[in-house]
């Protein structure tokens, strides 16, 4: 049998049989799912897929949040030879008309019967002006894709008979596969010894910041280097835990499912983002990957509860201090003084026990990559207690090209090159890497997959530097770059970093190019604000309520002022942000303006707020 994920994935299970392998959380109660049952649901989602017709290389295409049955019907299509196409429960109509279409997808997974009504319903919107029938129900079906046969429904639901698909609740289409694994008992482990690596394996779909989506094509070998060297080289282990929100549809999500498969270790299920502050709590994982826009919200809820007194405030910082100074020799390797040994041990019971709880208790560190971290924030959770490894890679690197480690970790950079990758800097200054875990290709893209190699290196279109140690640094991305008007080269998202610091400032957005200076667009942190607005009594004196008309008041403007002056303070002249504007309404992906990890999406930001930002010229 060639070595592959699903072929770890049967080991790990045989291995592990009686170990808990998930947990999940359905209407308030945790519920644990050993290994033995957790292969089980992937061996009956493998039947029901073949009951299907699905044959090695068909597409299958999920659309849903991440919950354990979308990891299972990953391990089920990649046993069976098949393709998993991972789709973002974000996507609009247009974007999943194209992938089905463009995919070929054979069978769609989807949450539920209305998720399906609900595209199908757009779809027949946008063609509401072709002729009469072109816009029925089964014309809107074929634009969602020709070849597809079958819908799977993961919530409850009834089959219909008007509809143009066959559309199978769970229950229906494991109910299908009943008698495969009958007749063929060892079926999924015959399946999954014919695999090869060369194979297909996924078609991920990049969520990008402009233009339309291209399909990265991972065979089985890049998903297996990625994770074999990956999860060791972070010290992962079979007793660890993670909670686990990422979305699937994202690759640094998807290396979650494969990495467990590999190591072993238990994984819970996060009920929401919305819901994880209670979810670290009830789980208290020992691992966990994230990307920044998470830890910059916990550490501007850290500092808000900091701020509700000057005495919690003073205690704080004096805190924060001694935990500098920590991380500043664990950083160098040497030494802590006893006094500031003392020092640590009242800040830890003071301080830094009550944030370390909040996290769960039992977190040895937290990975972190989709985008830049920055170092402000990083040195802050260190000298807190929790050390959060940047890592960096792309899509087409399948996660984790770079990593920083528990025992070798550099703020600043993103680490070390992963096992056998090997990394050079172009004349340019940009990145390019050589390794077994590139993609193979951009989906029927030729044109795109040659603009994006040079002979053997893939050109990553980020600017980075090797430091003396060997660690990456990245200063931004090459398409990101601001070319002022006196042509100087400005990197916004260090300057984004920079003002996201503060507690007040939820999202920025830094525009500049070929233009004399930098200005920002800054989103507001309502509930920080509407605290501090309360503390002024701006409010109770003013009759200030909205949120739009708050962000007018003096005192607010004053407020966001400082914040700037702060973040301007450590940047060159050329650099510094001259002008800015309060947004009462925050990005989000709803609103086209962030991507699935939490990236600002520059010329859609740019083309939607034009005239607000020639104002501030």
């Amino acid at each position: 049998m060639n070595d592959t994920v699903v072929r770890r994935f049967l080991d790990t299970a045989d291995r592990l049989q009686n170990k808990v392998a998930v947990s999940t959380c359905r209407n308030g109660r945790w519920m644990d799912l050993q290994w033995k049952d957790y292969l089980e649901m992937v061996q009956s989602f493998a039947a029901g897929l073949r009951a299907l017709g699905v044959q090695p290389g068909d597409r299958v295409a999920i659309l849903a949040q991440t919950r354990l049955e979308w990891a299972a019907f990953d391990l089920a299509t990649l046993g069976l030879g098949a393709v998993t196409v991972p789709i973002y429960p974000s996507s609009t109509a247009t974007e999943v008309q194209f992938i089905l279409q463009d995919s070929e997808a054979k069978v769609l997974v989807i949450e539920s019967q209305g998720a399906w009504s609900k595209f199908k319903a757009s779809i027949q919107a946008q063609s509401a002006h072709l002729p009469a029938q072109s816009a029925n129900s089964a014309a809107s079906d074929e634009k969602l894709g020709a070849n597809l046969q079958a819908l799977v429904c993961l919530e409850v639901g009834k089959s219909t008979n008007s509809e143009a698909r066959s559309q199978l609740s769970l229950e229906q289409f494991i109910q299908g596969g009943v008698a495969i694994r009958q007749s063929q008992p060892n079926f999924f482990v015959e399946a999954a010894q014919k695999l090869n690596v060369d194979q297909m394996a996924t078609i991920i779909y990049t969520s990008g910041t402009t233009g339309r989506p291209k399909g990265v094509v991972h065979t089985h070998q890049q998903i297996l280097s990625e994770v074999v060297e990956a999860f060791p080289l972070l010290g992962v282990s079979s007793q660890d835990v993670a909670l686990t929100f990422l979305p699937f549809a994202h690759v640094l999500g998807r290396i979650e499912i494969w990495g467990q498969a590999v190591v072993g270790h238990r994984i819970a299920y996060a009920e929401s983002i919305e819901r994880i502050k209670d979810n670290l709590m009830q789980v208290k994982p020992t691992v966990m990957i994230g990307v920044p826009r998470i830890f910059e919200k916990i550490h501007a809820g850290i500092q808000a509860q900091a701020d509700i007194s000057p005495i919690r405030r003073k205690t704080f910082d004096w805190a924060l201090a001694v935990g500098r100074e920590v991380s500043r020799c664990k950083q160098e390797k040497r030494s802590v003084s006893l006094q500031t040994a003392a020092q640590y041990l009242a800040a830890q019971r003071l301080v830094f026990q009550a944030l370390q709880d909040r996290l769960g208790g039992r977190l040895r560190f937290a990975v972190c990559g989709g985008a830049p971290l920055s170092r402000e924030i990083a040195e802050f959770f260190h000298a807190a207690g929790l050390l959060i490894l940047e890592g960096y890679g792309l899509t087409e690197t399948t996660a984790a090209i770079c990593v920083n480690t528990p025992f070798d970790y550099k703020f600043g950079t993103v680490g070390k090159p992963v096992g056998e990758v090997k990394i050079k800097i172009a004349e340019d200054g940009e990145i390019l890497v050589k390794s077994k875990k590139v993609m193979k290709e951009y989906y029927k893209n030729p044109e795109a997959t040659a603009e994006v190699f040079d002979g053997e290196w893939f050109k990553t279109g980020d600017i980075g530097e090797l430091t003396d140690s060997g660690h990456l640094k990245i200063t931004d991305r090459k398409k990101d770059l601001i070319k002022t008007a006196g042509g100087k080269y400005v990197a916004p998202q260090r300057l984004e970093s920079l003002l996201k610091l503060s507690p007040f400032i939820s999202n920025a957005h830094i525009h500049g190019d070929q233009r004399k200076y930098c200005v920002a667009l800054l989103t507001v942190a309502e509930d920080h604000l509407r605290r501090w607005a309360n503390e002024q009594n701006l409010q109770a004196q003013q009759s200030v309520h909205l949120l739009e008309e708050m962000i007018e008041h003096p005192k607010v403007k004053d407020l966001f002022r400082r914040a700037v002056a702060e973040a301007n303070a450590q940047l060159a002249s050329f650099e510094s942000i001259k002008n800015f504007a309060l947004l009462a309404r925050d990005f989000s992906i709803e609103s086209g303006e962030l991507t699935p990890s939490l990236k600002v999406k520059r010329k859609i930001v740019d083309e939607r707020y034009r005239d607000l930002i020639d104002s501030l010229y």
